[in-house]
């Protein structure tokens, strides 16, 4: 029997542990979300024994998010601009783990700084891919993005045109879609057989509908996942949000 999470079980994730301490502070900024919506079953297929697909509206979704990862740095050194700042591209699912916590499950995340991709792979157990990115960071709101990415040893670049319309941002009302999509602070990763779960705090997101002039799914066929061939079912933009990411502990169960 598929599990339902209640939605003050969802707004519990934003609530950090009393004696936590941040390992990273990072920002992301001009996020695009694209979201299919995915008969659950065809997500279920694709993720390890132990993890639940988690619905909204009896519905999985499958995103595409490219972004800019800004200041990334440990809490106890500065960033340093020539490997605190690189672009990211990630393909992810939602899923509910054996605690019951909702988190974001990753099916890959391309990445074009080589330490980014280490470290990611190594303390946060995350399948990380090196990867050719390439993007112009917009000056005002409504400014267009051309991002393309190119994994590593693969024949074909993925191209994307994207832009948060000039409006002003919303924060997510509880329980409605977005905030499903959107308001996310856990995330599962797999390694040697155990789960693993990380925890990031930041405001809620504020949001903007975003317009997707080109996209592409090579990214989804790379991670194995169902490719829609149909634009994306929902689409919104993300300005900038200051995070701060906690390491990741064993999922008990």
């Amino acid at each position: 029997m598929r599990m339902s999470l209640d939605l003050d079980v969802r707004l519990a994730a934003r609530q950090i542990p009393e004696n936590a301490k941040p390992a990273m502070y990072q920002r992301w900024v001009s996020i695009l979300f694209a979201h299919w919506a995915i008969e659950p079953e065809e997500i279920q297929r694709t993720l390890p024994s132990g993890l639940q697909v988690d619905t909204y509206d009896s519905k999985a979704w499958l995103a595409l998010v490219p972004f800019f990862m800004r200041d990334v740095q440990p809490t106890w050194a500065p960033a340093v601009p020539v490997i605190s700042n690189f672009l990211e591209l990630n393909v992810r699912t939602y899923v509910i783990d054996a605690e019951g916590k909702p988190a974001v499950w990753f099916y890959s995340l391309d990445c074009n700084q080589r330490l980014a991709v280490l470290l990611g792979r190594q303390f946060f157990h995350l399948p990380y891919e090196v990867s050719r990115i390439k993007a112009n960071e917009p000056k005002r709101a409504g400014d267009w993005i051309d991002y393309q990415c190119q994994r590593r040893g693969a024949p074909h670049e993925a191209r994307y045109r994207y832009r948060g319309l000039p409006v002003e941002p919303v924060e997510a009302r509880p329980g409605s879609l977005e905030f499903f999509l959107l308001e996310r602070y856990y995330l599962i990763s797999e390694h040697e057989g155990r789960f693993y779960r990380g925890q990031v705090a930041h405001e809620p997101y504020r949001f903007r509908p975003a317009e997707l002039e080109r996209w592409d799914l090579t990214p989804l066929a790379q991670a194995r996942v169902p490719a829609p061939v149909r634009p994306p079912d929902h689409v919104c933009y993300i300005d900038d949000v200051r995070v701060k990411a906690y390491k990741v502990e064993p999922v008990r169960g």
